[in-house]
């Protein structure tokens, strides 16, 4: 669809956003949203008919692209038969999501818990794993990012948690593995994977064992910074978890959902966890939705016992449906294995190639559609390009990165000193080689900050 300019009615959109919109994570009169017009595939444009290859998928949920014909033909024809119903009875739309969701996970995970996003399926992962062990702790890791609920915000490990924690939502911090800025002084991966695995069950130990009730972790951390876990990391933990009875909860909802080139990132490792989260690309972002997928052992504590926990649009029709047009969708036109193999043939490639001709660029990471790139003032000492959590004059060299990219006409996904590549899971290879070339020539302007 070619964009059709209309400045005046994107005046009066952003005059409405601004005097009355509350943004999320934002100084409210430090921030200048742009107002969109339109989108369709893997480009969204303005109303000044500025046209941006989505480097971020919406926020790393519109996996199938904007606007695919089938998914909103199903939300049409579900919001003509039934538009909402209660949670409490068996619906067509929400058993058939909840069906295709659970042929594709690991293991045992068969039972469904549907929720309205990411956030509040962690809550109610961490509530159903409370609940099962009759333990109080939760541990999760520094560098990670649960959500912006009271418990999920906890979880996260970044600065995100600073305002709202309390200190007493029974979370206990750790150190998970990242070769590129280890905590153990690793040289190898292996090294990294074992002292990581060292670290955790010794905090286990003081923690007290019988005080753990979950270690969740996300599968990939995404926001983060995408830092793939070394082989036989997570499936340690998996058997640190068994060792003493705590509740394995990965979080995918970034991950999954073909994001890593597998229908979930833990198919990369072969492991299957207690309880998985998930949400964003379940239904590509169309309606919110999100859930847990529970082991059966989890789901019997709650078979003669009641689930203390519930939300009024657990399972809404319009995003089961959704969520149903966009699983077939994706088994239908290869998009998990297309996903697969442009990362594995371009992306990961032309990433490593930027990374041999720009200074700024230190480390390259990632599989499938998720990928990150690390930037740097100096490669040797790995000086990040700006200061941990900088804001305003010290993010100088991010932000000005940042405007190349959106000059290039490529919306970048920046976090810290970090930016991502998380394109439709679908995008095409012409446009996907499209905003590499537009990554490549924005960094040159990182590189003008590099020594």
């Amino acid at each position: 669809m070619t964009p059709q300019p209309n400045p005046e009615v994107g005046a009066a959109v952003k005059a409405a956003d601004r005097a009355h919109v509350f943004h999320s994570w934002s100084a409210q009169e430090l921030i200048d949203p742009l107002a969109v017009a339109g989108a369709e595939g893997s480009y969204f444009w303005d109303y000044d008919g500025n046209r941006y290859l989505d480097f971020t998928s919406g926020l790393v949920y519109t996996n199938i692209g904007y606007q695919h014909p089938k998914v909103v033909a199903a939300i049409q024809e579900q919001a003509a038969r039934m538009t909402t119903f209660a949670p409490a009875f068996a619906v067509e739309a929400r058993s058939e999501a909840a069906r295709l969701i659970a042929e594709r996970t690991p293991g045992d995970l068969d039972k469904i818990f549907f929720t309205n996003g990411g956030a509040d399926a962690v809550e109610h992962a961490v509530r159903m794993a409370r609940l099962h062990t009759g333990r109080p702790k939760v541990l999760s890791a520094y560098r990670s990012y649960h959500g912006g609920t009271q418990q999920a915000v906890n979880l996260t490990g970044d600065p995100r948690r600073w305002a709202s924690d309390s200190g007493s939502a029974g979370v206990v911090h750790f150190w998970a593995p990242f070769l590129y800025r280890s905590r153990f002084y690793a040289e190898t991966e292996e090294q990294e994977c074992a002292r990581a695995l060292e670290h955790l069950e010794t905090t286990i130990a003081f923690e007290g064992p019988s005080t753990v009730a979950a270690i969740v972790l996300e599968t990939i951390p995404g926001t983060a910074g995408i830092m793939v876990p070394p082989p036989g990391y997570l499936a340690g933990v998996r058997e640190i978890c068994d060792k003493y009875g705590i509740v394995f909860v990965l979080d995918e909802v970034m991950a999954g959902f073909g994001r890593t080139g597998t229908w979930f990132a833990a198919d990369l490792f072969g492991v299957v966890p207690d309880l998985m989260t998930f949400a964003k690309g379940v239904n590509s972002g169309y309606v919110p939705l999100g859930g847990v997928a529970i082991s059966g052992e989890i789901a019997q504590t709650f078979a003669k016992r009641p689930y203390p926990g519930g939300l009024t649009y657990s399972g809404h029709p319009l995003a089961c449906a959704a969520a149903v047009a966009t699983i077939n969708v994706m088994a239908e036109e290869g998009v998990v294995e297309h996903a697969a193999r442009l990362g594995g043939d371009v992306v990961g490639p032309a990433l490593r190639e930027l990374a041999d001709r720009h200074p700024s660029v230190g480390d390259v990471r990632g599989v499938g559609m998720f990928w990150a790139l690390e930037l740097v003032r100096d490669r040797e000492t790995r000086e990040p390009l700006v200061p941990y959590n900088a804001t305003g004059e010290a993010n100088a060299a991010m932000a000005a990165f940042g405007a190349a990219a959106k000059a290039g006409g490529l919306w970048p996904f920046i976090n810290m000193n970090r930016t991502h590549v998380v394109p439709p899971c679908n995008v095409t290879e012409a446009d996907l080689k499209e905003g590499l070339a537009a990554l490549d020539a924005a960094l040159t302007v990182a590189d003008e900050y590099t020594r």
